[in-house]
């Protein structure tokens, strides 16, 4: 048996083999809508399982402050990925060699970790299908390398949330991931660093008391990541709170300007 703990809110003792996340569970497939889910053989979890609660008392626990919005959002459905694939079946056991590796290298903890990552519908079926990938699409259709790969703690489902992409009906897709962070470092956000500072950090983060970013730097993101479970979830306000996000930062920048020139 082996213990899965969502950052400390919820534990519950769930039957897995060698490979977390990747077996166990229900067999029944159900897209919910989902093309990718039927692709890739995805298990619907049961509404009823210990499963489903655990992970939908961290989504909702981890929207902290936004009340208001997470009294509006309801999680549809929660898909666990079984890497029934041969390249699925690869990249679990990857993430199983290297956490041996990792665990060796830092005296026998390799400090995995449950984090959210949250983006537009089709990344995050490509990752389910292929795993991460270097370039992303980025304005006018460019294609663009990145340097990292950004997910955030199981309590604070809320910033994936925000990084994710709802579609005109308000629905949206989180990956709720184990990742191996190993011994990490801080990288600030105006950082141009694009792997670790030297052989001793594995990964890095914002803050280490408290952070709200952990980052996986590329050469590492389908090693040290691994897609559990997917949820599907509604959040028809959650455009409109971009938006009065946005314009709150406009208006700041308008006032910061004009206290700039009259200074």
């Amino acid at each position: 048996m082996n213990q899965i703990v969502v950052e400390d809110q919820v534990s519950v003792t769930i039957g897995d083999d060698q490979i977390p996340c990747a077996t166990s569970g229900s067999n029944e497939i159900d897209s919910d809508g989902l093309e990718f889910v039927v692709k890739n053989g995805l298990a619907k979890i049961q509404e009823s399982s210990l499963e489903d609660f655990i992970i939908r008392t961290s989504f909702f626990s981890g929207m902290g402050q936004n009340s208001g919005l997470a009294k509006k959002t309801k999680i549809v459905a929660i898909h666990k990925n079984l890497n029934s694939s041969w390249s699925g079946k690869a990249r679990a056991q990857s993430f199983q060699v290297f956490s041996k590796a990792v665990a060796d290298k830092c005296g026998g903890d390799a400090n995995v970790k449950y984090a959210w990552y949250g983006a537009a519908s089709d990344e995050i079926s490509d990752i389910v299908m292929h795993g991460f990938s270097w370039c992303l699409k980025a304005d006018g259709n460019r294609d663009c390398s990145r340097h990292s790969i950004s997910l955030s703690p199981a309590k604070f489902s809320f910033d994936s949330v925000l990084s994710s992409e709802v579609d005109e009906n308000g629905l949206g897709l989180l990956l709720l991931c184990r990742v191996i962070l190993g011994k990490q470092e801080v990288v600030t956000a105006d950082s141009n660093q694009f792997h670790p500072s030297s052989p001793e950090f594995d990964s890095s983060v914002d803050d280490l008391s408290a952070p709200r970013k952990y980052i996986v730097w590329s050469p590492y993101m389908n090693s040290h990541i691994l897609p559990c479970y997917i949820i599907s979830f509604e959040a028809p306000y959650l455009r409109v709170f971009l938006a009065s996000l946005i314009c709150a930062s406009f208006r700041l920048q308008r006032i910061s300007r004009g206290k700039y020139h009259q200074a």
